[in-house]
């Protein structure tokens, strides 16, 4: 199942299907779905039908939405990476060419990992609050298609224009700790965005991180992108990580969440680990 509507997903669909059938993969079906409304019913069509695998196709905002499809079900969730910063293919090791991809798929194994939640929505990879909702909503399509990550960074100079800080609870009761902040990020993997936000976040070991850029300067929050950007030594001084399988997390005024890169709550928010929910198709190793 193909997000056509993703930024490679119409051109790569029909050399995606051939490349799988070359490499050994049964295909059942192929579909280019075009309307992105459309994708988690085909995707759910296809798990509730009995499908073994079914591949998703597209970024990491397709890969989020039809998530929670495969929660419970016997079906094994598969990906090609085709969208702009593929932040879970990443995470997962997936070769983001179409040929090391497919590979991935054809010679891997399934593997049971984890899913990030929040406020009983499922996820991948990466939550955020801040600055990369106000991105994700208000990006111009044509923008994010033909420039890709740098379409990102271009418009997220224009939003800082237009964002304030805020003030951040996080804990509750008398563990509850308050910090000014510009930014906070929510991982079940370690990419964001494109960018390795994480070093040692694993996708089974039942973990949640959350990783907040406190204070409020914004030259403080652009030194923290730049220097995770490059893997400056010093990358996380400006940021406070909080670990656990349960957080809770509040903001005043509340915000919207991104969930991979799609605008679906807002704070106050309660923010878990679904340890081992799924199986997905990691790479073989070696």
């Amino acid at each position: 199942m193909v997000n056509a509507h993703s930024r490679r997903g119409e051109k790569l669909f029909h050399e995606a299907r051939n490349k799988l059938i070359t490499a050994g993969v049964k295909l059942i079906d192929a579909h280019a779905v075009r309307d992105p409304e459309e994708l988690i019913p085909t995707v759910r069509q296809a798990i509730v039908s009995g499908a073994p695998i079914v591949i998703v196709g597209g970024g990491d905002g397709s890969l989020s939405s039809t998530i929670d499809e495969f929660v419970g079900r016997a079906s094994v969730f598969a990906l090609l990476p085709l969208g702009t910063a593929n932040s879970f293919a990443r995470t997962l090791g997936i070769p983001l060419d179409l040929d090391g991809a497919v590979k991935s798929i054809a010679t891997g194994k399934p593997q049971r990992l984890d899913l990030g939640v929040i406020n009983d929505d499922y996820f991948v990879n990466a939550a955020a609050l801040g600055i990369s909702p106000l991105i994700g909503e208000t990006v111009p399509h044509k923008l994010k298609r033909y420039l890709g990550r740098l379409g990102y960074l271009l418009w997220a100079v224009w939003c800082l224009t237009h964002f304030r800080p805020f003030k951040l609870y996080i804990g509750e009761g008398d563990n509850c700790q308050t910090f000014w902040a510009t930014e906070v990020r929510i991982f079940n993997g370690r990419f964001h965005g494109g960018v390795e936000m994480l070093e040692d976040e694993a996708l089974d070991d039942g973990e949640i991180v959350v990783q907040a850029v406190t204070g409020r300067s914004f030259l403080r929050l652009a030194w923290d992108w730049v220097a995770r950007f490059f893997r400056f030594s010093r990358r996380s001084q400006a940021a406070q990580e909080f670990r656990g399988n349960r957080i809770m997390l509040d903001t005043k005024p509340h915000l919207k969440i991104s969930i991979d890169g799609e605008v679906v709550t807002k704070t106050p928010a309660v923010i878990e680990s679904a340890h081992r929910i799924i199986e997905v198709i990691v790479p073989a190793p070696g």
